[in-house]
């Protein structure tokens, strides 16, 4: 070593390029020391800016478009940062000094991030005002005197509590939901607070919510909680409804200010009961049925006109409005069951039925609930009646997940008799369809966004009426402890304790419960449940422990020999399980999301199972062996482990798998071995469990967990493209790090894969191009939708081969029609890319959506015509809505001089930190004067900097000055 460093002193005499090469490779270790250090007092700057934006975001401020841009460089220079460490871990005698250079070039990079970090004008800009949320309404029939009669107490200053009571169903919540709205819209308040209260009353929950629709958050101490509360609310005007309250509580003791004149604040709260509303000092305003002639109209608006214009039957239908009483619930609910009737015997009888359930009923309550039961009854399947009945075992108010609804379905049985899943899901569907029109179930989505259902309070309490005993549905009551042993009654079947904060159950409670076949203790917090629990309850078909905190469950389990489904999702510490060997009836098994290390005990021998989830993060393997013996099963879902093609193969009856492989050749096995008949909903990792990207993925699509038949493939070798193959009826197609890929010309597999969608290729060091029409005609992009490309520091170009379009063979696409599909189009980080879409292929963009182009920093046109003459040129791009181009800071233009596209659909223009864009080519509609008029759907500009908008131009004089109002400035 000392002679070679003799040589390398000699070499410094050479010059400056040789002395640095050395200084690199001398001084690596050094540099990778300074980097570290750099890159941790970035890290710190980031936390420090991170503590910042959410306490900014918890006063309800926006943050900085340039801040968040900010927060993902400092992301990426963290990847980039594990990149190097892995490879100075690794790095030879002879690669030292081209590392070397990296490393003093990712310093300067990270000296300049940390710099910008600098923001002097802070993180976070004021947001516009949140004044309350608008809710859905259905339309009022005659309850405008009522609404009228409350808006006035609101306006006025002499009322501060109004209580609106009257019995369930009557419209005390459709009334206050217009109310809501309409003070939305008024000026008069700040800001409308809206909370519903439910029967069991929680005042921890009350707060939370309260505080929640202010944006504001409590701390957890009760007292201090009060005060917080208080010091939110004082001095703001505002009116807060609480809905459905059950009984009196102190306002006070809530942190609710009490309601006094001219103050301001106004309280509004709807009751069955009128004797919570005057106990509460309410003005009170109570909601009367409805008059005949408003029944008459509300009915005849859910079940149609057409049933008055015979005289027989108009009669039929005045007794049976009659017979509900002036309830706009039951008014609905029976017009829903009866819509599409004509027969006028079914009429006949339908009046006969409702009259017989209401004939000898006297407390109000169960006079409701027996006008109720009659839709219920006209649902005459008992698979249905008994869909509907289930849904009372959710808590109050609570929306509920569809799938997750249909799941819990299938798991009861009531939608047996179905060859496969799919058509299981499908009637369910159909099932809740039928339930929403019949107003037996009103849809709603979750918090989450999601496709769900809510049952009305008083529908609730008439399913349970109707189960009586055979129920006990304590769901969402905030329980801390686990009902009596004397509450578990011989005759129960179905018990839903779910949503509670059960943390134990008693050591040596042993419920005898025989006919007890469903047992809910989702999300109950559970630590511990005891051996002798499970004892008794020998008939149980459904156990959902999902959510709860326990470590290990008692082998009393094993004794269930009547389980169908063991759903244990999401029970994050739960760690092993006892024996399943004995549990032949199990059909469904879910263990996903839990710390299980090892496959249960016995899971081989479980003849009937259909269901398998073994999304555990600790679960790394399956044994061989295991997955033939369990050939029945319908749904596989595994993400985290890599199974072995052949086996996968030998599963025959699959519907659905989710699963990843090792490594291109096992998919091959599988395909092969399948010959193309993939399950109908497949989604295939390669080379490493696929979920672990599912954050990057989201990044790009955020519906990805919902796209049937994907394939991701992660630092596969792609060298062989004959080796390759991919399922025939591939719709989505991710490419990550996979160095030695070129393109997706090169892969005869790929070409055929005629259903793609979706394609997404990041990272990937080799690729110079998308598709290359000199190669082969790659019908499988004609029908793609969405395309992503990211980070491909090698690539050129999207499409080449252009020029050679003739050449191509008489089935080829012409360059136009590659892409006529094309919704999305997303590039980001592709470095060498400098024109984007040739003419051409603009030509054929006719259902392009999106464009957004993202940090190509040779980016210099987005599209081109190499042999544009200056001639004026129109291309139309019909549905185009959204085009983004941020930090491109070599693009000149967006097309040649003389060029316009017309985008009549336009939503979103974004130029950020383009600097050298000076053109804008968008041809905006003309009046008839000639003079430009706004795109009819425009909703923003949005720029950075703000000189650059004031320097670019139209082609049109007046076009800026038409756009100007639209424009946001980052």
């Amino acid at each position: 070593m000392e002679f070679i460093g003799s040589i390398l002193e000699v070499i410094k005499c050479f010059g400056g390029p040789t002395c640095t090469y050395i200084d690199n490779h001398r001084k690596l270790e050094e540099c990778m020391n300074d980097l570290r250090e750099k890159v941790n007092v970035l890290n710190i700057r980031r936390g420090d800016l991170a503590s910042k934006k959410e306490a900014e975001l918890r006063h309800r401020r926006v943050v900085r478009e340039e801040v968040e841009y900010w927060f993902k460089a400092v992301e990426n220079e963290n990847t980039e940062m594990e990149k190097i460490e892995t490879k100075f871990s690794a790095v030879s005698y002879f690669s030292r000094a081209r590392l070397g250079k990296l490393v003093r070039r990712k310093i300067a990079e990270v000296k300049e991030i940390h710099q910008q970090g600098n923001f002097l004008d802070g993180v976070a800009i004021d947001a516009p005002p949140t004044r309350g949320v608008k809710v859905e309404t259905k339309d009022l029939e005659g309850e405008y005197n009522v609404k009228e009669q409350i808006w006035e107490y609101l306006m006025g200053d002499e009322v501060g509590m109004i209580g609106v009571c009257g019995m369930g169903g009557i419209g005390k919540t459709t009334i206050m939901k217009h109310i809501n709205n309409q003070l939305l819209v008024d000026s008069h308040f700040d800001m409308v607070i809206w909370v519903t209260v439910s029967k069991e009353l929680n005042i921890f929950k009350l707060q939370k919510d309260i505080a929640d629709s202010l944006e504001e958050s409590l701390p957890d101490n009760e007292l201090q909680r009060v005060a917080r509360l208080k010091h939110i609310l004082e001095g703001k005007r505002y009116v807060l409804i609480l809905d459905d309250v059950w009984k009196r509580f102190s306002l006070l003791d809530v942190g609710i200010l009490e309601p006094t004149v001219g103050m301001g604040r106004k309280v509004v709260l709807t009751s069955r009961s009128i004797e919570v509303c005057t106990s509460m000092d309410c003005k009170v305003v109570k909601v009367k049925p409805l008059s005949k002639e408003e029944s008459m109209n509300l009915f005849l608006d859910h079940v149609g006109h057409s049933v008055v214009q015979d005289q027989i039957l108009k009669d039929i239908v005045n007794k049976i409005v009659e017979q509900c009483g002036g309830l706009p619930l039951s008014i609905v609910t029976i017009a829903g069951s009866m819509k599409g009737v004509d027969d006028i015997c079914e009429w006949r009888n339908a009046l006969i039925e409702l009259e017989e359930h209401v004939k000898s009923v006297k407390e109000s309550d169960i006079e409701v609930f027996e006008r109720l039961k009659f839709s219920y009854d006209r649902l005459i399947d008992p698979n249905i009646q008994n869909c509907f009945l289930f849904c009372s075992l959710y808590p109050e108010d609570f929306v509920i997940k569809k799938v997750q609804l249909i799941e819990h379905w299938i798991d009861e049985g009531l939608l047996n008799g179905l060859e496969t899943r799919q058509a299981m899901h499908d009637r369910g569907h159909s099932i809740l369809n039928k339930l929403e029109n019949n107003c037996l179930l009103e849809r709603a989505t979750t918090y989450l966004n999601e496709e769900g259902v809510k049952m009305h309070d008083v529908l609730r309490d008439m399913a349970l009426y109707i189960k009586g005993h055979q129920f006990m549905a304590k769901a969402g009551m905030q329980l801390e402890e686990l009902p009596s042993e004397q509450e578990w009654t011989v005759s129960v079947e179905k018990i839903s304790l779910m949503e509670n904060s059960i943390l134990k159950v008693p050591p040596h409670i042993a419920p005898n419960c025989p006919h007890l076949s469903t047992l809910l203790l989702q999300n109950c917090r559970l630590r511990k449940i005891p051996g002798s629990f499970f004892k008794h309850l020998i008939g149980l078909k459904v156990l959902d422990l999902s959510s709860n905190i326990f470590v290990d469950l008692p082998d009393s389990i094993s004794n269930l020999k009547n389980l169908n489904a063991l759903i244990l999702f999401n029970c994050l510490v739960l760690k092993c399980l006892p024996s399943l060997a004995e549990l032949k009836a199990l059909r469904k098994l879910d263990i996903s999301f839990t710390s299980i290390k090892e496959v249960p005990h016995g899971i081989e021998m479980l003849e009937n199972l259909r269901y398998l989830d073994l999304r555990a993060g600790n679960l790394k393997e399956l044994p061989v062996g295991i997955l033939p013996m369990i050939s029945h099963i319908r749904c596989l879902i595994g993400d985290w482990l890599h199974l072995n093609g052949e086996e996968v193969s030998k599963l025959r009856k699959l519907e659905y798998v989710s699963c990843s492989f090792c490594d291109m050749q096992e998919l091959k096995k599988y395909v092969e071995s399948v010959q193309g008949k993939c399950p109908t909903n497949f989604k295939f990792g390669v080379g490493i469990s696929f979920l672990s990207l599912l954050s990057h993925l989201d990044r790009f699509s955020p519906n990805f967990k919902d796209i049937r038949n994907q394939v991701t493939i992660v630092n596969c070798d792609m060298g062989r493209c004959d080796d390759i193959v991919v399922p025939n009826d591939l719709r989505s197609l991710s490419i990550w790090t996979c160095d030695d890929f070129k393109c997706l010309s090169d892969f005869p597999s790929f070409r055929e894969a005629t259903d793609l969608k979706i394609c997404r290729i990041c990272e990937c060091k080799g690729i110079e191009c998308v598709v290359d029409l000199s190669l082969s005609s790659c019908n499988a992009l004609h029908n793609i939708e969405e395309l992503y490309l990211h980070e491909l520091r090698n690539l050129c170009e999207v499409v080449r081969g252009v020029a050679v379009e003739n050449e191509c063979t008489s089935h080829a696409p012409t360059p136009s029609a590659i892409f006529s599909s094309l919704k999305q189009f997303h590039m980001s980080f592709c470095s060498r890319v400098k024109k984007l879409f040739p003419v051409e292929l603009l030509q054929g963009l006719q259902n392009l959506e999106k464009i957004r182009v993202q940090q190509c920093v040779q980016m210099e046109e987005i599209t081109s015509e190499e042999n544009h003459k200056g001639e004026g040129t129109t291309f139309v791009l019909p549905k185009l809505k959204s085009l983004e181009l941020v930090d491109l800071p070599r693009l000149k233009s967006i097309c040649s001089d003389g060029v316009l596209i017309i985008t009549d659909s336009l939503q979103n223009l974004m130029i950020v930190d383009c600097p050298k864009v000076k053109r804008i080519p968008l041809s905006l509609p003309l009046l008839e004067n000639g003079q430009p008029s706004l795109p009819p759907f425009l909703n923003t500009i949005r720029v950075r900097p703000s000189k650059s908008w004031e320097s670019m131009k139209w082609d049109h004089p007046d076009a800026k000055d038409v756009l100007s109002p639209f424009v946001t400035y980052l």
